[in-house]
C-alpha cells in the first residue's frame, strides 16, 4: 500500500531553511554527509515525489540544473511540484508541475508512485496540507544540532500527540533520526 511520507531535516528549533530559503545550515553540520547515506536506500521504495516552488526553486538553484540538468536528483521517480507559477522545467526530468489543493492531486500522485511510496520533499506547508487532508502516513525528521532562531518551519500545523507514534529513533553522527507514524 502506498505511503506518503514526510522525510526532511530539521533544525532543533525547528526550521527547515532560514530566513532566505537557504540550507547553507545543513551543509556544514559534522557528518551531514552520513546521515545522507539513508537516502538512497529510502529513494529505491519511492515511487513518486511532491515538492512545493520554494525547495524546487532552491534545488534548481543551488544544483544549477537548467545548465546541468543530468544532476537531477530523482530520474527514477515522477516529481510533482505545486505551484501557483510557471517555473522553469529541467529538461529531460519527469517534473509535472500542479496548481490548487493537494486532495485534487492525490489520485494522479497515487497512480504514479504505483507500488512505491511517496515522498514529500518539503516544504513545510505543503505537508501540512497533506496532514490537513488526513493523508500524511509518515514523518522522519533528521533533528541536527543547529538553531536558528527563525526560518521556515519544519511543519506550520498543529498535529496533536494522540496522532503521531514513535516508531524508530537512531543517532547517524551528529543527528539524531525519528520516525513518526501519523493517524
Amino acid at each position: 500500500m502506498t505511503r506518503l511520507i514526510y522525510l526532511t531535516a530539521t533544525t532543533l528549533d525547528g526550521y527547515l531553511a532560514d530566513d532566505d530559503d537557504s540550507l547553507s545550515w545543513l551543509f556544514v553540520v559534522p557528518g551531514a554527509d552520513d546521515a545522507e547515506t539513508g537516502v538512497s536506500a529510502f529513494l529505491e521504495g519511492v515511487g513518486a515525489l511532491i515538492m512545493g516552488s520554494t525547495t524546487y526553486e532552491w534545488i534548481l538553484e543551488h544544483e544549477k540544473l537548467l545548465e546541468h540538468p543530468e544532476k537531477w536528483f530523482y530520474p527514477d521517480q515522477a516529481s510533482f511540484v505545486m505551484s501557483s507559477r510557471t517555473l522553469p522545467e529541467v529538461p529531460g526530468a519527469d517534473i509535472r508541475f500542479r496548481d490548487g489543493e493537494v486532495t485534487a492531486v492525490w489520485d494522479e500522485l497515487r497512480a504514479a508512485a504505483g507500488e512505491g511510496d511517496i515522498w514529500v520533499v518539503g516544504g513545510g506547508d505543503l505537508v501540512g496540507q497533506f496532514a490537513d487532508a488526513g493523508l500524511l502516513d509518515e514523518i522522519r525528521v533528521s533533528v541536527a544540532p543547529v538553531t536558528l532562531g527563525s526560518g521556515r518551519p519544519l511543519l506550520p500545523r498543529r498535529i496533536e500527540s494522540d496522532r503521531l507514534h514513535l516508531e524508530h529513533v537512531r543517532q547517524s553522527g551528529q543527528f539524531a533520526e525519528l520516525v513518526y507514524s501519523v493517524d
